[in-house]
């Protein structure tokens, strides 16, 4: 289904406060000058590596060998070597501990049968509350925003369900052209199921003639323009097919002035960059486990709500997994 795509360079010029962030390209350039190394050379690669303080922690993976590669010309290459692995944005690597909990898991399966849902360090029943904390502060959140559960999508769709609330004025969605997939699609089957047509209500921001990315002020400067008929602005906070980071804190302040829901995909974000979703104010954001964070279950997704939003039925959507919990354990309801 065909959606509007909406360039900045379409719209009339407005003027809105500048918003200055520092290009990765810009911080590379001057490590090179640092260095007086050409930035795209060999030496400048290693000295990077030597200078990453967080170097050590790639012995904790499992790195495929060449060899194992399918496709790979092994006349071209080291067999034995490490591949480049530059797949994180779809699957992570697998730490190498992960065995090891593994291992514990089957053993109490096979110690205690179905007791294992109430016993050792990650209880069957409870293991997302066993993770609620820390990925609490992987996403800047308070534990009690955090649900842990389902898988992306299906967290998406249940979010939207609660938050996405279209009337006849402000019926529309705002997301950034090339997004990924799976969104689109949920945000049409949202869009469609209270009874309006993506065609009219999914606006797809790209960027202007000639570039790749969207600036922040592009963004700012329409959010300002369309607010008053926007309900959801729902982006990825990174963006995965350019590789954007969007300025979350600011896109945020922006639609709530204009009285939007403003959400994030942060499935390519968490665990790649420094998240403050409860200060920045976010509505709620979806993320998952097994690429760049690579948790020890890659079926667990997560979802948060801020604290402040106040919407019946999503409370029940994220209760819901609990009340068999505390009702088998004998806490309050």
């Amino acid at each position: 289904m065909k959606r509007a795509e909406v360039s900045p360079e379409e719209e009339p010029k407005k003027k809105c406060p500048r918003v200055t962030v520092k290009n990765p390209l810009d911080s590379l350039e001057e490590k090179a000058r640092e260095f007086s190394l050409d930035m795209h050379s060999y030496e400048f690669a290693k000295k990077m590596d030597e200078e990453d303080s967080l170097r050590h922690l790639r012995d904790d993976f499992c790195v495929p060998k060449m060899k194992d590669i399918p496709s790979v010309d092994k006349t071209l290459v080291d067999n034995d070597e490490d591949c480049v692995y530059l797949s994180g944005n779809s699957l992570g690597l697998q730490p190498k501990k992960t065995r090891f909990y593994m291992d514990q898991e089957l053993n109490k399966w096979g110690k205690y049968g179905v007791h294992g849902h109430f016993l050792g360090d990650i209880p069957w029943a409870f293991c997302d509350e066993v993770m609620q904390v820390d990925m609490s502060k992987l996403v800047g959140a308070n534990p009690e925003e955090v649900a842990i559960m389902n898988g992306l999508t299906v967290n998406l769709h249940l979010l939207m369900v609660s938050f996405y609330r279209p009337t006849e004025k402000r019926h529309k969605i705002l997301i950034e052209s090339k997004a990924f997939p799976a969104d689109h699609y949920a945000m049409e089957s949202q869009i469609c199921n209270k009874g309006y047509d993506p065609k009219s209500s999914l606006l797809c921001l790209k960027p202007s003639q000639g570039r790749h990315v969207i600036t922040t002020e592009e963004i700012l400067s329409f959010i300002e323009r369309e607010g008053d008929e926007i309900a959801l602005i729902l982006m990825g906070g990174l963006q995965y097919f350019s590789g954007q980071l969007f300025d979350m804190e600011a896109i945020t302040k922006a639609g709530h002035a204009k009285g939007c829901v403003v959400a994030f995909d942060l499935a390519h974000a968490v665990g790649n960059v420094e998240l403050k979703l409860h200060d920045w104010g976010v509505d709620f954001a979806v993320w998952c486990n097994y690429k760049v964070s690579r948790e020890k279950n890659r079926q667990v997704n997560n979802q948060l709500r801020h604290s402040l939003c106040n919407f019946p039925t999503l409370r029940n959507q994220l209760c819901i997994a609990r009340l068999y919990k505390q009702s088998t354990s004998g806490k309050q309801l």
